[in-house]
């Protein structure tokens, strides 16, 4: 079994387009795991997915992207779906942190960071993730400085997922702090 190829379509099922596997997700995205690998079987390359495969692939991952619980199973984040994931509000830490590349802040100066195509903003505890966050997108990686707790105490909701990413739903530019050049 191709686990990172098993991951990658799960991702894009869960967080995407549930509805090309006739999958409906609760307010909270999440669906039955069974009714998932039923979809999942549809494709030739994974006839014979089962449960025990999405575990495997859920336990050795470097990445928790997942959650199963109870028969069901959930996207932590990344979802472009129409209608918002619903989130459990948490207390941020006093700095958080956002990679990204030089050619994307002017933007993000002039209007903060948004979500773009995504539902919310994703945040990092560690310069290291936001670091690894930031090289997807190019080699001149910025890492931004979030002044998460401030934010919070003038409104700005944060949501803490089980695998350590924070989101936000947006961050006004007074936030984020640019590190010098």
């Amino acid at each position: 079994m191709d686990f990172t190829r098993l991951s990658k379509r799960i991702a894009y099922i869960l967080r995407h387009a549930p509805w090309e596997y006739e999958l409906e997700l609760d307010e909270e995205g999440w669906t039955s795991l069974d009714l998932l690998i039923d979809g999942l079987r549809t494709e030739r390359h994974l006839r014979d997915v089962t449960a025990a495969d999405i575990q495997e692939m859920q336990m050795n991952a470097a990445k928790q992207r997942f959650e199963i619980r109870e028969g069901r199973i959930r996207a932590y984040y990344g979802h472009s779906l129409p209608g918002r994931i619903v989130k459990r509000r948490a207390e941020p830490p006093p700095v958080l942190y956002h990679g990204t590349v030089d050619r994307f802040l002017p933007a993000i100066q002039a209007d903060g960071l948004k979500p773009m195509s995504r539902q919310y903003v994703h945040l990092s505890r560690d310069t290291e993730m936001a670091d690894i966050v930031a090289r997807r997108r190019g080699d001149a990686t910025v890492i931004l400085r979030i002044r998460a707790a401030d934010a919070a105490r003038a409104g700005t909701a944060f949501y803490e997922e089980e695998n350590g990413v924070w989101l936000a739903e947006a961050i006004a530019p007074e936030w984020i702090v640019v590190p010098r050049s």
